[in-house]
């Protein structure tokens, strides 16, 4: 019988949420499954993905082979480094001791790169909430240094004039506009 270690969707039409689980390769993918080791849930930033490191070694240690996406969350988690240590334990490269140093300083790290990573994502929310598109930037410089009302008052003034001179040419009103102000 072949193990697998993969997806059972779960969730409403386009909002998923999966558990991963461990099931027979030929059951359904939402069918029967053998247990249970976690869920995932692809639709908060960052994913959020609850998973049992000890069920998932063992389960790796027995054969199950797990499918894409899993082996990549369970890269992620550091269940496959874990079991590369144990590996190197049991092949007499280092004891127990070590091993589990060398993963919790991996693990330190990694969590301090995924802090990072939402300090980011986080900024760059707060940032995209503070924008304000360029239109609106360049429309209000123009309406606070020349208002509406003082551009149209010379105008007024000046039609009167030309009319009653009796011409009306573009060339007086423009001189007469600089003149006016």
């Amino acid at each position: 019988m072949a193990v697998k270690m993969r997806l059972q969707r779960h969730g409403s039409k386009k909002r998923p949420f999966y558990f991963i689980v461990v099931a027979d390769g030929r059951a359904p993918r939402d069918g029967k499954f053998i247990q249970k080791i976690g869920t995932y849930n692809p639709l908060t930033v960052p994913a959020t993905i609850q998973l049992d490191r000890q069920k998932a070694l063992e389960w790796l240690n027995k054969g199950a082979q797990p499918t894409d996406t899993v082996h990549r969350i369970l890269s992620f988690k550091g269940v496959l480094y874990l079991k590369h240590l144990l590996r190197g334990v049991k092949l007499g490269l280092f004891d127990d001791a070590t091993a589990m140093e060398k993963f919790q300083t991996w693990y330190a790290a990694h969590e301090t790169k995924i802090a990072s990573t939402n300090d980011t994502h986080k900024k760059a929310e707060a940032a995209k909430k503070m924008y304000v598109p360029v239109a609106k930037k360049v429309a209000e410089p123009i309406a606070e240094a020349a208002p509406v009302e003082e551009v149209a008052a010379p105008v007024e003034e000046a039609a009167p004039v030309a009319e009653a001179s009796g011409e009306v040419s573009v060339e007086a009103s423009v001189e007469e506009t600089p003149a006016a102000e």
